[in-house]
């Protein structure tokens, strides 16, 4: 069974950082990258970042150059998003998707296949 599990949300100060965890498990066949998107409360769901497996290329979203980090770990199946310099902003739930063949549309949704449930970030005084 195919799943996606982020962690690491949670309640941070502005100025602070967070780190997230996508772990993927139950996949039969490779897949070829795994992307960041958020959802703010009466937003739509927007892309954050992606990154290919084969050899770690690395996308970005404008707002998200500069202060988020995306990596990932090849033998634990995971991906990571690091976020500094957090600002209330960034509040949101944040998931990590799957494309099981890359696309260069990496920004839309519908270039995904699988889809984790989320994890709350929230940046308040």
């Amino acid at each position: 069974q195919v799943q996606l599990v982020e962690s690491g949300g949670g309640l941070v100060q502005p100025g602070g950082s967070l780190r997230l965890s996508c772990a993927a498990t139950g996949f039969t066949s490779g897949y070829e990258a795994i992307g960041w998107f958020r959802q703010a409360p009466g937003k739509e769901r927007e892309v954050v970042s992606c990154i290919t497996w084969s050899d770690g290329s690395r996308y970005y979203e404008d707002y998200a150059k500069g202060r988020f980090t995306i990596s990932k770990d090849n033998a634990k199946n995971t991906v990571y998003l690091q976020m500094n310099t957090l600002k209330p902003e960034d509040t949101a739930v944040y998931y990590c998707a799957v494309q099981m063949v890359w696309s260069s549309s990496w920004k839309l949704e519908g270039s995904y296949d699988y889809w984790g449930q989320g994890t709350q970030v929230t940046v308040s005084p």
